[in-house]
């Protein structure tokens, strides 16, 4: 999973740049928006990776 959320973190950074490339206001947001939900998508994925290694260690 952690490989998952590096992915996700990745594209978010990539439609951070798009937003920067275009003068177009509307399409510069749809592309921030769209980092925004990858960055939420690597953080819950990242957060489920750590729940699971706690449960693991809890079981030792």
């Amino acid at each position: 999973m952690v490989k998952q959320a590096k992915f996700f973190r990745k594209q978010a950074k990539t439609a951070e740049r798009m937003a920067l490339a275009y003068s177009d206001a509307e399409l510069s947001q749809n592309f921030l928006n769209m980092a925004k939900a990858y960055r939420s998508q690597a953080d819950v994925l990242k957060a489920k990776e750590k729940s699971k290694a706690k449960k693991k260690s809890n079981k030792k």
